[in-house]
């Protein structure tokens, strides 16, 4: 089941576990160019009256961390009417299941059927979450840049937790960005 979400699940995933970021960019564009930045009109975290860490502290979070992350490469927030790129952002939250199988008996046993090994399996059910961040050319309007995270998520942290794990996602997701020229 798929499911919208806010930072919380993206801060979330990402501290608990340690996925390493995707990106992906249109290798024409000349990224140095860009200067400015403001938020896409439709940049927001889908609310969900059932998801509790749906919220706005949450989107708050994100754009913070965002604003700063890029703020610290010297790209700086402005009105889109004059900005160089636009920034647009959304989580989402996927419920999967994992199952761990285990011998629980040492060598091979005869039972009623014959010869058998004994097993035990236990599944858990775990949301994961993602992060995707898209950067857009304010002029043509055109997707330059998306890098994404994702993880499991933990719940029950502590506001300063979910700041710091929020931070740390999004200084993941933009360290690509401008990318790197390969060789």
């Amino acid at each position: 089941m798929f499911k919208h979400i806010v930072l919380t699940s993206l801060l979330l995933l990402i501290s608990a576990c340690s996925s390493s970021p995707d990106w992906d960019y249109d290798k024409s564009v000349e990224f140095g160019n860009y200067k400015t930045f403001a938020w896409a009109p439709d940049a927001k975290l889908q609310a969900s009256a059932s998801d509790y860490q749906i919220n706005e502290l949450m989107e708050k979070r994100v754009r913070a961390a965002i604003a700063q992350t890029l703020s610290s490469q010297g790209i700086t927030l402005v009105e889109q009417a004059n900005a160089d790129m636009l920034i647009n952002y959304h989580a989402s939250v996927e419920s999967k299941i994992e199952a761990d199988t285990l011998n629980t008996s040492y060598g091979v046993r005869w039972n009623y059927w014959g010869w058998g090994v004994q097993t035990h399996t236990t599944t858990r059910e775990y949301d994961v979450g993602t992060l995707v961040i898209d950067v857009i050319d304010n002029t043509s309007k055109q997707l330059v840049w998306r890098g994404a995270k994702e993880g499991r998520l933990r719940n029950k942290q502590t506001p300063e937790q979910r700041e710091a794990s929020i931070n740390k996602t999004v200084a993941d997701i933009l360290q690509n960005f401008p990318p790197k020229v390969q060789h």
